[in-house]
This record gives structure tokens, sequence and C-alpha cells, in this order.
């Protein structure tokens, strides 16, 4: 009898498509409990994704094509579905992490972003800018499922997250470390390319539409805007992520060259 996914395991375990299955296995085989496969694919690319598994230790499944449409929830899963023990970081974790961090860490932080499909995109930013952890809120916000994940690009599985039961109060532990917080918001004064962000930082952006909840911006040390031309006012959550990352990235690379 073949083995399947057990109803019970939570949609966050659950790993679908090509690109985020052989980034988990390149990353972190031991966290795979399983790889199902369909089982009428003979290509090269199947063959060397389930040739990673093998010789990662991971069990492979051979599956109908109807078998994984139902195993995957809907998902669209190019012929592959693998199985992870969930992951989650819990804020008790953080401070361990911190301290194996250098000098000038770098830390995204999404107050409440409850798109998956921006905090893939948000985390695929990340990995590219260089930043070191992501940390959202434990209630409210979008966990890391397999939406995110294909989103990311495999950004899912290099990124560290942390969830944590209260932002602001991680924000004080944060500068505690000397760690400079550092909001965005469309209302501002000062502009993002008027801000030194070469030290170490923890950025932190808000949610769709709503922005940075009040003890969220109450606590940051500095808020900064994007410059913005033409009639739209905001950018989307990720995009606007990305802006500000790699202008942390420009001054960080400029400080280095000097």
């Amino acid at each position: 009898m073949v083995r399947k996914p057990e109803k019970g395991d939570a949609g966050d375990q659950r790993l679908t498509g090509f690109h985020s299955v052989h980034s988990a296995l390149r990353r972190n085989p031991r966290e795979i409990l399983g790889l199902w496969v369909d089982g009428s694919r003979r290509d090269s690319r199947m063959q060397a994704l389930v040739l990673l598994a093998e010789q990662s230790g991971v069990e492979v499944h051979r599956q109908s094509r109807q078998s994984l449409d139902a195993l995957s929830g809907g998902a669209r899963h190019q012929g592959v579905l693998a199985m992870r023990a969930n992951q989650s970081r819990q804020d008790t974790e953080l401070p361990q992490f911190l301290d194996t961090l250098g000098a000038s860490p770098l830390l995204l932080i999404l107050d409440r972003v409850q798109d998956p499909h921006n905090l893939g995109a948000c985390l695929r930013t990340s990995d590219c800018a260089g930043v070191d952890a992501v940390i959202v809120p434990r209630d409210g916000a979008a966990q890391v499922n397999d939406t995110v994940r294909r989103v990311a690009a495999g950004a899912a599985e290099r990124v560290p997250v942390y969830r944590v039961v209260n932002l602001a109060r991680c924000l004080g532990e944060l500068k505690s470390r000397g760690i400079w917080i550092v909001g965005t918001s469309d209302s501002a004064e000062q502009s993002l390319h008027e801000s030194d962000l070469s030290g170490p930082l923890a950025l932190v952006l808000g949610s769709e539409g709503k922005g940075l909840r009040r003890l969220t911006l109450e606590a940051c040390d500095s808020v900064i805007r994007i410059p913005m031309s033409g009639s739209v006012s905001s950018l989307n959550v990720s995009v606007a992520a990305g802006v500000v990352l790699f202008e942390i990235r420009r001054q960080r690379d400029a400080g280095r060259s000097t």
C-alpha cells in the first residue's frame, strides 16, 4: 500500500512544483518527509529530481496524476509534491540566532502582511538583498505556506522567518542590541535617499492598505518615505521592500568600497 500524506498535516508543510521541491531537497533534505511524483513522467528533469531525493535519503512514491491532483489540494504541482516537517521558528529562538550575526545585521520586519503572494515576493527580494532574517507577528499575518514558497522561488528555504508574539516588544529587544529600527510611511518627512541606512538595521514595512500599526510606528527610531512621482500615492509592499532594501545594499556597498 502506497503511503500518502496524512490528512492532518498542515497546509504549510506541503511543497509543490519543481523549483520549491528541488530547493528544499538541496538545502534541508532532512526536513523532507517524503516525495510524491507523477509516475508517468520519465523525462530528464523528473529523473534528476528523483535521483536527488534518493541520494538524500528521501523516500519516493510514484502516483497517478489524478492522485497528485487530490494530494496537492488544487495547487499547481507540475507532477511533484513533497511533505516537509513543520519548521516555523518562534520568537524564543530569535535571540540565539541574533547572537550568530555579524556587526551589521539586516532584518526585514513585516507588520501584518496578509497576502501570501506579497510575503513570498518579500522573501525572494530579501534573499537577493542579503537580508539575514524576516520577522512577522504570529497573529494576523500570512504564514509560510505552499503559495509563499512558490512565489519565493526557493528563498523560503534560505531566509529564516521568525514569528513573534509581540512585535513591539521584539522591536525593543532589537534596539537593546544596537539595531536601528527604520519604519516606512507615505507621510514621513525624511526621504529614503536622505537617510543613513549603512549600520545595523531592521526595516519595518506595514500591511497592505493600512501600513504600520501605531505601536509599531512608535517603536521605530526613524520613519522614512520613498520619493514618489505621478498620481499613484503608494507602492505594493513587496515593491517597496525591494526599493528600500537595495538602497540599503547600495549604501553598504559604497561604504565598503571607500
